[in-house]
């Protein structure tokens, strides 16, 4: 899921919103708007309710982005990396750029996601309870009591024990340390997370048949996104097990070409041996580290004029946004970081020094391989 735009940096960490989150942000202020707030308290302006309604989802996005922002941080003090959040149609996703080491940093960061929906339902539950008791209800009231029961809702939805939810990360977390295997764990999550996604289907079938259809093909959406997700992750799951033992040099590029971080970006777009090779090109200083990647396509982006005076190192992926590893790492570890990082592309070092770059078709490279070998020592039927 990829950010249609940037909204910046909170703590550090990229944050961004999907075009899909127009979608909810118009049923929540439609919905409250010409339904939930005249109910509640009839009588009032029609712009009142709509400006509410407003506020109100506005305030219900940013109580996503605390979500996944809990996530995100409780994982960096775990020692994983964060790529970036964004928020999209059902709700937000924190992409990590490695997974935890352990059961427990498994289970803090997960758990930390749900417990902070439930704190701010209840604050909101709280802070509607103290103007009702003073003036009755208005529509302050309402929206903070909608806020409150949409926030526990969703501390609640997400802590069910199935992937891709929180809930299906702490069944994770809690297989692997019962069994000591993370792979175990992963597939009973995400058996966990089909079953479920499954019983929403048939749920919101039913509910489309019986004459409920906006609430039916809502869950129905839901289902099969929770459906997807376990899928997804149970895929990942068996990629690393195929690639267990395998080290990085074995999938590694050896001896990559490379841009010096002197050259401008029209001298690297006016070499054919750079241009028409690869799309990618890591950047060395003159001690021969590596300083960052280089790519076609954001060399291109630079208008023609100010090529000449643009140098290659304003344009590249700077190294500490790229993931790293060394020729005899597992090849498992650099997956999950190529699959969340921007270039999809992995440095490989060997004391200091660059040796090779790992990217996600020499990945899919090495898979076919190794399951055309498994395929031929399957034994016959």
């Amino acid at each position: 899921m990829r950010a249609t735009f940037s909204l910046g940096r909170v703590a550090g960490i990229r944050v961004g919103v999907h075009w899909s989150v127009l979608v909810i942000f118009a049923l929540i202020v439609v919905g409250l708007a010409r339904g939930g707030f005249p109910e509640s308290v009839p009588g009032r302006p029609m712009w009142q309710y709509w400006f509410a309604s407003a506020v109100t989802a506005a305030v219900f996005l940013v109580s996503l982005l605390a979500h996944e922002m809990s996530h995100a941080l409780v994982a960096r003090r775990n020692g994983v990396a964060v790529e970036d959040i964004t928020l999209w149609l059902l709700g937000g996703l924190a992409r990590l750029r490695s997974e935890a080491r352990t059961p427990g940093a498994e289970l803090r960061i997960a758990g930390v996601g749900p417990l902070v929906s439930l704190v701010l339902g209840v604050l909101f539950a709280l802070a509607a309870a103290v103007p009702a008791a003073l003036a009755g209800s208005g529509l302050m009231v309402e929206a903070l009591a909608w806020l409150a029961g949409i926030n526990i809702l969703l501390a609640v939805f997400n802590a069910l024990p199935a992937a891709p939810l929180d809930g299906g990360r702490l069944l994770r977390a809690l297989v692997w340390w019962k069994t000591g295997s993370p792979l175990r764990a992963t597939a009973v999550a995400t058996s966990a997370g089909r079953f479920l996604g499954w019983a929403l289907v048939g749920v919101g079938l039913y509910l489309v048949l019986v004459g409920s259809a906006f609430g039916g093909i809502w869950l129905v959406v839901v289902g099969w996104f929770v459906v997807a997700m376990a899928g997804a992750e149970g895929g990942q799951a068996r990629l690393r097990e195929l690639l267990a033992g395998i080290p990085v040099r074995d999938a590694m590029t050896a001896d990559p070409t490379t841009v010096r971080d002197t050259a401008s970006v029209a001298e690297f777009l006016a070499d054919p041996g750079l241009r028409y090779r690869h799309s990618a090109f890591p950047v060395l200083d003159r001690d021969d580290a590596a300083v960052g990647l280089l790519t076609v396509r954001g060399a291109d982006a630079v208008p023609v004029p100010d090529r000449e005076g643009t140098p290659v190192t304003r344009v590249m992926v700077p190294a500490r946004e790229l993931p790293m590893a060394g020729p005899d790492d597992p090849l498992t570890r650099l997956v999950p970081e190529l699959d969340a990082g921007s270039v999809r592309r992995a440095l490989v070092l060997e004391n200091g020094r660059l040796v090779g770059i790992v990217t996600t078709a020499d990945i899919s490279r090495v898979t076919a391989w190794l399951t055309t070998v498994a395929g031929r020592r399957r034994p016959p039927r």
